[in-house]
């Protein structure tokens, strides 16, 4: 067909104007497990949804046996984390380069890399793979949230193309679009961490396929600030999530309920 010679090369437009390989690398992506992640007044939440889950799988600390076993969360530096959808290994190449790049700035500068900046060179590496050299793109979406000095927590997307955007709220993987129109309606400006991990399960638990959800199939991760203004990200554990997957249900039969009681009320009139 026409669009054959087309198809194979990253780097070579169509008669339409399009990069195909770019885009079926986004389609990749689309078919992946979920992860989103919400900006708060006070931090940031990332949550992930866990593809594989087995009783065999052992956690990944260094071999120490713990409740936390984390593909999608990935800690980039003291005061910036990526959650992950599409190819891990890719996304372990990045990951890798995003790490040196912060460090090699905190070495020149002696300050922590700001979030869009580390970004912006994460991206400029994913733009070249879709210009020259023979090689197909990156196959990953992610969503980083980071807080810097300058501009105080802050939320950002980027895809394999090498685009990227600030969001208050956002959705990557299976499903997403599902989950963006309920972020849109729900999030708020003046929500906190807490409000955001509600926020969080009350999103996976309509866009997963799964229909309860336990903490073996979700990964959670908060970027906060301690008292002395230091950034810290944390990886929540089952326990933890079992806390707020509880906090969350309560909430949802307190909801139904107040409906059930609305329509009720307009059935009598």
């Amino acid at each position: 067909g026409i669009n054959a010679e087309y198809m194979g090369a990253t780097t070579t437009f169509s008669p339409e104007g399009r990069l195909y390989q770019v885009e079926y690398a986004m389609e990749c992506i689309s078919h992946a497990g979920a992860a989103l992640g919400i900006l708060s007044k006070d931090g940031i939440v990332l949550a992930a949804e866990k593809k594989i889950e087995s009783k065999l799988l052992d956690s990944e600390l260094n071999g120490r046996h713990s409740d936390t076993s984390c593909e999608k969360m990935h800690k980039l530096d003291d005061h910036l984390a990526v959650a992950v959808a599409g190819l891990t290994a890719d996304a372990n190449i990045l990951i890798n380069y995003a790490r040196v790049a912060a460090q090699r700035h905190t070495f020149t500068f002696q300050e922590p890399i700001p979030v869009e900046q580390l970004t912006q060179t994460m991206c400029d590496l994913k733009q070249g793979y879709t210009q020259f050299g023979g090689q197909r793109p990156f196959g990953v979406s992610f969503l980083y949230g980071g807080w810097d000095a300058y501009l105080g927590f802050q939320l950002y997307h980027s895809d394999p193309s090498g685009n990227y955007a600030a969001w208050k709220a956002n959705s990557i993987g299976s499903n997403s679009p599902a989950a963006i129109s309920m972020l849109k309606q729900e999030w708020k400006e003046d929500m906190d961490v807490k409000d955001a991990t509600l926020l969080a399960i009350k999103v996976l638990s309509k866009t997963m396929d799964s229909s309860t959800l336990t903490p073996e199939k979700l990964e959670f991760a908060t970027l906060t600030l301690s008292a002395d203004n230091k950034p810290r990200f944390h990886i929540l554990g089952n326990n933890e999530l079992k806390v707020h997957l509880d906090v969350a249900k309560e909430l949802h039969e307190k909801e139904e309920k107040e409906k059930e009681k609305k329509r009720e009320e307009k059935e009598r009139k």
